[in-house]
């Protein structure tokens, strides 16, 4: 697998980088070049910052945080950074004892690389900071030393620069990071030195009288030639999602047979809507004409259903039997779909013109549904109200008709 790596300062125009690409089992390729001309189809990008430009600092979170980024976390390391918390893009990196290690780098200048570099056709990359690329093992620093100053990786997540210092004596600040970690119980064992330019090593033993720690030549290191998996990745931007070229073009097929689908979907619809309205209108003229066969007298027929039903209430009326929609009736139906309902729950029942209104006062959910299957078996139309709360408790009203 292929792995680009691009060297970029965020306090530079983002024109040109130095770069290597690395591919498993071969030398790496090393260039420097305008972003145009940058190696293209890499498996991976990383996007090497400078050790100088990222702050690596403690600092003590709730556990919900960490999952931010951003201008959230930046307000967590305002006292340790100048300006305005949200021109700091913040990462967390990991936890050490009971505290936070967070990132801090320039966001601007990030913002300014990523659209220099979608611009060059590179839109899914790593973040990497050229600290947390050293090697490290547990309970030893690592020093990357270029004659002059350098940096050191202090733990898995955590490292910083150094200020100036010669072959002969060790830079102050190193001085001062050890015996802050001698305070805290983090002193390391021994200093691994890798130089980063030929003939820059120190002068080991003069280096560890001044400092008091064990120093040991760790040989030549490179950010071009490190392992492809080191590091500790402060951020990841992803690629957005993008039509490869000419998918349109091979898409368009299936687009148009798609659409012939949808128009012959839509017809089918049309041609069914157009069936049912022309039965609609054939029964409800069947249903007219067998109502004004049976009562020529009638004026007009608005509903013929409904018509014929008071129709034949009246004719049973007229000789004397009993209808569905009658008081009597109505009241067996409704007395025997009450009948398992607890007792006294039955608080007002009304009768008028067919319609029958009980008020059900104290009655369940259950015991509701029971009733109105009840007088559905009977062949009478209920409707249920819901549920109002009236002096007394909760009520429901039920409206029963016959069928």
């Amino acid at each position: 697998m292929s792995l680009l790596r691009i060297y970029c300062s965020l306090r530079d125009a983002p024109q040109q980088c130095q770069w290597a690409l690395i591919s498993g089992g071969r030398e790496p390729v090393l260039g420097e070049s305008p972003l145009a001309q940058l190696p293209q189809r890499a498996a991976r990008v990383q996007l090497v910052l400078p050790a100088a430009e990222v702050l690596i600092t403690r600092a003590r979170l709730p556990q919900s945080a960490r999952r931010h980024a951003g201008s959230v976390l930046a307000f967590a390391v305002e006292d340790e950074t100048v300006g305005e918390p949200d021109a700091n893009q913040v990462s967390w990196l990991g936890s050490v004892a009971d505290a936070d290690v967070l990132a801090v780098a320039d966001r601007q200048g990030l913002k300014n690389w990523h659209d220099a570099l979608d611009a060059a056709g590179i839109r899914g990359y790593e973040v990497h900071c050229e600290t947390l690329m050293l090697p490290w093992t547990a309970g030893e620093w690592s020093l990357a030393w270029n004659g002059r100053e350098g940096f050191v990786r202090t733990g898995e997540f955590e490292g910083t620069t150094t200020d100036c210092g010669d072959r002969g004596s060790p830079p102050l600040s190193l001085r001062i990071m050890l015996d802050e970690a001698k305070t805290r119980g983090e002193a390391p064992a021994s200093i691994a030195v890798y130089a980063t330019a030929p003939d820059s090593p120190p002068e080991i033993e003069a280096w560890q009288h001044a400092l008091g720690v064990a120093l040991r030549l760790a040989g030549l290191w490179d950010w071009r030639t490190a392992p492809p998996e080191t590091g500790v990745s402060l951020a990841q931007e992803r690629a957005r999602w993008r039509l490869p070229p000419g998918t349109l073009a091979r898409l368009q097929p299936a687009a148009w047979i798609a659409g012939i689908a949808l128009a012959i979907h839509a017809l089918a619809l049309v041609a069914d809507w157009t069936r049912f309205a022309g039965e609609q209108r054939s029964l409800r003229q069947q249903m007219e004409s067998r109502f004004r066969a049976a009562f020529p007298e009638a004026v007009a027929v608005a509903d013929p259903a409904l018509q014929m039903r008071r129709k034949l209430t009246e004719a049973r009326h007229a000789v004397g039997q009993p209808d569905g929609g009658d008081f009597l009736p109505m009241i067996v139906n409704v007395a025997a779909a009450l009948k398992q309902a607890p007792a006294g729950r039955l608080r007002i029942a009304s009768y008028e013109s067919g319609r029958m209104t009980l008020e059900l006062a104290g009655v369940g959910e259950a015991d509701v549904r029971r009733i109105v299957a009840r007088l559905l078996q009977a062949g009478m139309r209920v409707d249920a109200s819901p549920a109002s709360t009236r002096a007394g408790g909760a009520a429901v009203v039920l409206t029963v008709r016959s069928s």
